[in-house]
């Protein structure tokens, strides 16, 4: 195989239509295709089509919105290429949302124009995802290998040289081990929401991607910056299901317990503030004197548009449980829902390491900073994708033999399993508690603590050389929770989606730079973001 594509997602997809012309491509996913972060993001992809006023003006929103962090040369490239990327999309199949003949524009947190398109009203992931599917179906030198995960990266001669992976198997229910040796992989698993107990993210977020370029040596960047969704449902026995930002960006408001709005006090934009800002109002609305949890709320009662048809996913899911968009106040609070870190590359995908590059949220360019700007990564994907895969075709890296392959571990039984998944609901309530959306020293040392104690449990296990895929979910978790904690502990400041209450001031003095880990050591990036 020429190339290997880690992930079925935007960015995973995009690169590997463009990698299928002129090479044999293995797209790699952990289930069937489709089953990704893009699938439901909701909210829409910005995108500024409105001209050069447009690109410049999207261009500053995404420095303002990212707390000084942002690195503008990759922003840049993002709003700049966005454009033809989208076209290109359109032209492959995607339809967006129309008004007149027009593409229907709407506005989000944080943009100064009404630049975001939607798809079926908030379904927009889901028909990219099925646009670049059903399109990189039709190339021949494409091939999937879905219900299968990458064990590990194959390094020999200082570089990545292919893949381990273990492909279910239906009828016996067991993995088959095997090895693919590729010119370059590319990693585009996306995040790592289920690091933590509330999560919009679905399952098979578990980070694997950056867990295995980490163990393989790659430098993680900005691990500390994981955006919490100000608006996830809150209900009892309810998944924690997103509530999109264009539910604000159609002008619904936030009210506490007792009926009242509040973001008018904490932002200009009031309930289009930054997604960090909002989320943290509301985690401090939704705490009672003595700091028991209560309501927050989204109110869409005063609202003279079809909300049914607007957001018809949004409507049918609340429908479950009684409510109806512009009749009920919704309850929401925050959950984790996009990782601003990842594997370090440069502006086109290339990682640390030779023959290893990353794409989409599971990789850092640092064009998100420390806070995402509402709907960039749908378009961070298109475009980095596709700049990922024209380096690796630029490259031209060669095969590369590598040293034998041993697969002797065989299958957890039902107890183990078990004992797997108590293990990691403790690791997701440690760092829930301790790295959540208000962090401190004490906090994290808890939570440090708390991850210790689950490790040392885990590698008797892990000595036995047994594996399965939640097994492997687990390891991965704790590699990113022990990088999220150094990170968040390194840097004594808040500073976007990370705020720390015992240095709750921002200071660019020491620390309008990049975290960089490596092996376990924190090492700070010489290039400064944009300051705003």
């Amino acid at each position: 195989m020429d190339f290997v594509v880690m992930g079925a997602g935007v960015a995973g997809l995009r690169a590997a239509i463009a990698l299928a012309r002129q090479g044999e491509v293995l797209v790699v996913t952990k289930e069937a295709v489709g089953e990704s972060n893009t699938h439901y993001a909701q909210g829409g992809i910005a995108v500024a089509m409105g001209g050069d006023e447009d690109v410049a003006l999207h261009l500053e929103d995404t420095l303002r919105a990212g707390a000084g962090l942002v690195k503008r040369d990759a922003a840049a490239v993002l709003v700049a290429e966005g454009p033809e990327r989208v076209a290109e999309l359109i032209d492959w199949g995607a339809h967006f949302d129309e008004k007149d003949g027009e593409l229907l524009r709407t506005r989000e947190g944080a943009h100064s124009l009404r630049r975001i398109l939607h798809a079926n009203g908030d379904a927009t992931g889901a028909e990219i995802g099925r646009a670049l599917a059903d399109y990189a179906r039709r190339q021949p030198r494409l091939h999937f290998a879905e219900w299968t995960r990458v064990t590990a990266l194959v390094v020999a001669e200082g570089r990545v040289v292919g893949v381990d992976l273990a492909s279910a198997d239906a009828k016996t229910a067991s993995e088959a081990p095997h090895r693919v040796l590729a010119r370059a992989v590319l990693l585009a698993s996306g995040g790592a929401g289920q690091v933590y107990s509330d999560t919009t993210n679905p399952a098979v977020a578990t980070g694997d991607g950056i867990a295995l370029a980490a163990v393989a040596g790659a430098a993680l960047a900005d691990m500390e910056f994981y955006q919490f969704h100000p608006t996830a449902f809150f209900h009892e026995g309810a998944p924690r299901f997103l509530l999109s930002e264009a539910l604000r960006g159609e002008g619904a408001w936030l009210r506490n317990a007792r009926g009242e709005r509040f973001m008018q006090t904490e932002h200009p934009m009031a309930e289009l503030a930054p997604r960090d800002i909002v989320a943290r109002a509301i985690a401090r609305e939704g705490l009672d004197d003595e700091g028991h949890a209560q309501p927050v709320y989204l109110d869409l009662r005063h609202l003279k548009i079809d909300l049914k048809q607007r957001f018809p996913s949004i409507s049918e899911f609340l429908s479950r449980y009684g409510l109806e968009l512009g009749r009920d106040l919704i309850p929401v609070r925050p959950a984790a829902h996009y990782l601003m870190g990842g594997v370090a590359t440069d502006l086109d995908g290339r990682t640390s390491l030779r023959g290893l590059y990353a794409a989409g949220e599971a990789a850092c360019t640092g064009v998100h900073g420390a806070n995402r700007l509402a709907s960039n990564s749908l378009l961070e994907g298109l475009v980095f994708g596709a700049r990922a895969a024209e380096a690796m075709l630029a490259d031209s890296l060669d095969f590369v033999a590598a040293g034998p392959f041993l697969a002797e571990e065989t299958a957890l039984t039902a107890e183990e399993e078990a004992q797997v998944e108590a293990w990691i609901a403790r690791l997701q309530a440690a760092l829930w508690a301790g790295a959540g959306l208000l962090r401190s020293a004490a906090t994290l040392a808890q939570a440090s603590v708390a991850l210790d104690a689950v490790a040392a449990e885990y590698e008797a296990l892990a000595r036995r050389k047994k594996t399965s895929r939640r097994q492997a979910e687990l390891f991965s978790l704790l590699t990113l929770a022990r990088v999220i904690l150094t990170a968040a502990t390194a840097r004594t400041e808040s500073r976007g989606a990370h705020f720390r209450s015992d240095f709750p001031e921002r200071d660019d003095a020491r620390f309008a730079r990049h975290s960089m880990v490596e092996r376990g050591a924190v090492r700070w990036d010489e290039v400064l973001g944009s300051r705003c």
